[in-house]
């Protein structure tokens, strides 16, 4: 029998072509069943093979563009061949934040705004941001890593920036949107929550052209509200407030002038406000902006700036920052500074930055200030920040010399996943934040010594501790607790302000956990000028990384410091030692030294003169 052919016919038929009928029904079995390809082998991610894409290298670096991919586009690229751009025009609102100030006759406002943990930008935003400066650190910023490459290598701004610099929330929940907004739900959304007419709301969209409301829009229909007002009429304006200020600060965009309605979602539930990782949608943000302004063709950069040029200030401070005198580390470090327009050209600044040495950098700003506010261990998640539709990646193990470690060779970078797969990564983002220490306490052995055996213990004390099985009020507890321990282990060689600090914050929070617990104890109010902290906004543990109260043999023993044993000798000054709310006595005043320390060190020193004389 004659073999056949591919189309069914015999080698000695005459060969005709296929009628569409027989293409389509090829082409559909094709598509149904299709042919796996054989052994398929997977490559390390972090591996060249023969098989991966090589690119050429550009003039001036990289020789190797396999981690810069888009260099090409960028506008360090167009520099190097000769084409110049000029300064960024800065979107910075610092001023306008001044023409909405929450004042006596707006406390309840401000009593909200102080819970959501954003009440810092109201106060550190800076009025001027410097052009020349912030554009030619932008041209240094490289989208695929999320890094400014400086000669000596890698930087960044991290989790730990955002915090210690703004003092917001970075740990909690990601802020996602189902999908982008469209007119007429904002439309909607304004109507709602914000109790316009609907006339108010289209005419307003309109004018924008965009699902966007005029930041002066919401000044003129709100800032006139106070304690006076009813319930609802507050309420409206404590969302259009809340809508105000991420809008010239966290998500300040390029029209300059407007803010997106669809962040109005998040100021729904206005308790559920400070449950939110604001700090990590911030970067993201502004991880998005600067990528944005890498492109040569771009004229304008969005963001908060003011969190941009404090890091410059904290890591470069003998290049461009004029330090603050009055500041004090209990306050935000972006509050550190006093910002002005360096009179250095872009030019300038660009040759500055070339020759830039690795010494005439400070890799730890903030050691001064970890009193205050300690290392957040989110700092070190490794995996993308999510900002609504802004999916950035987030590399700290590209900068470890930021954390005080020696920097190694980092894995390479990673493509963030678009925003509508993003399921995973909120996940990942939550078991991260939430239920690491639930995991932990699970496997790990955390404590070697019983409770029963510590200096100290009484059953009174142990009676007085949260158990596993603790309700609200006792985690509350739990934490006035653990900030109490901190400054107890400080000694007493400390100031009265920081026992006084640590009291007045764990009064605010056991006076705002229950009314039961605040029968109990009746403390002495606060002065006016401390306001009562919220526990959400406490320098020393957030509401994500304090997920469930410590187990009852981990809690210390009473807030009272014991007295030292008795095998420890009593100093030398008559009567028993001062409390703790007592200040030291005057430094003119020296205290006594004890007599045979001092007859001691005198016979040594006798002994040493005779033997040089023999």
């Amino acid at each position: 029998m004659p073999p056949r052919t591919r189309g069914g016919y015999t080698s000695d038929a005459p060969r005709r072509r296929p009628t569409g009928s027989e293409r389509r029904r090829r082409v559909h079995l094709r598509e149904v069943d299709p042919v796996p390809d054989p052994d398929p082998v997977e490559h390390p991610q972090h591996d060249r093979d023969e098989t991966e894409e090589v690119f050429e290298g550009a003039p001036g670096g990289p020789i190797d563009r396999s981690i810069l991919r888009s260099f090409h586009k960028h506008v360090a690229a167009k520099i190097w061949l000769g084409e110049d751009r000029a300064p960024l025009k800065l979107v910075n609102h610092g001023a306008k934040l001044q023409l909405w100030e929450l004042d006596m006759e707006r406390s309840r406002i401000y009593e909200t705004v102080h819970r959501s943990g954003l009440a810092p930008l109201t106060s550190c935003s800076h009025r001027v941001a410097s052009r020349p400066m912030l554009s030619a650190f932008c041209e240094r910023w490289q989208p695929e890593t999320t890094t400014f490459h400086m000669p000596f290598g890698e930087m960044t701004i991290t989790l730990d920036d955002v915090a210690s610099i703004l003092h917001i929330p970075v740990t909690g929940s990601m802020i996602s949107f189902p999908q982008p907004l469209r007119v007429d739900d904002a439309n909607a959304l304004l109507v709602e929550l914000l109790g316009t007419t609907d006339v108010e709301a289209s005419r307003e969209t309109e004018q924008c052209r965009s699902p966007s409301v005029r930041l002066l829009w919401l000044r003129d229909h709100f800032s006139t509200i106070t304690d006076a007002s009813s319930d609802d009429d507050i309420m409206f304006a404590t969302r259009a407030f809340l809508l105000h200020l991420v809008g010239c600060t966290l998500f300040a965009d390029k029209s300059a002038t407007s803010v997106a309605v669809v962040y109005l979602e998040l100021f729904r539930d206005l308790s559920m406000v400070g449950s939110y990782a604001w700090g990590a949608a911030c970067l993201a943000y502004l991880y998005r902006q600067l990528t944005t302004a890498t492109r040569f063709e771009v004229r304008q950069l969005g963001g908060y700036l003011t969190l941009l040029q404090a890091w410059i200030y904290e890591h470069f401070p003998e290049m461009f920052s004029s330090p603050d005198m009055s500041y004090t580390e209990s306050r935000p470090r972006a509050l550190r500074w006093r910002p002005h327009v360096i009179p250095d050209s872009l030019q300038s600044v660009r040759e500055r930055l070339d020759r830039l040495q690795i010494s005439e950098v400070c890799w730890e700003p903030y050691v001064d200030h970890r009193a205050e506010h300690p290392l957040p261990d989110i700092a070190w998640y490794s995996g993308c920040l999510k900002c609504g539709q802004v999916v950035e990646p987030y590399h700290p193990e590209r900068v470890l010399r930021q954390f005080g470690y020696i920097q190694t060779i980092p894995p390479r970078p990673f493509t963030p996943p678009r925003p509508d797969r993003s399921i995973l990564l909120e996940q990942y983002w939550e078991r991260w934040t939430d239920h690491y220490m639930a995991w932990y306490d699970r496997i790990s052995h955390r404590i070697v010594q019983p409770p029963q055996l510590r200096s100290g213990f009484t059953t009174d004390a142990r009676s007085s501790l949260p158990s596993h099985a603790a309700s609200t009020s006792d985690t509350r507890a739990a934490r006035a607790l653990t900030l109490l321990r901190l400054v107890i282990s400080g000694g007493r060689e400390q100031s009265v302000d920081v026992f006084w600090g640590a009291l007045n914050e764990a009064h605010g929070i056991l006076a705002g956990s229950d009314e039961t617990s605040a029968s109990h104890s009746t403390p002495s109010p606060a002065p006016a000028s401390h306001s009562t902290p919220s526990p959400a906004t406490l320098p020393f543990f957030s509401p994500a990384t304090f997920v469930y109260p410590p187990a009852a043999s981990d809690d210390p023993p009473p807030l009272i410091v014991p007295p030292p044993p008795a095998s420890v000798a009593p100093p030398a000054a008559s009567g028993p030692p001062p409390p703790l709310i007592v200040p030291p006595p005057p430094a003119s005043v020296a205290p006594p030294a004890p007599a045979l320390d001092s007859t001691a060190s005198t016979t040594v020193y006798v002994r040493a003169k005779r033997k040089k004389k023999t």
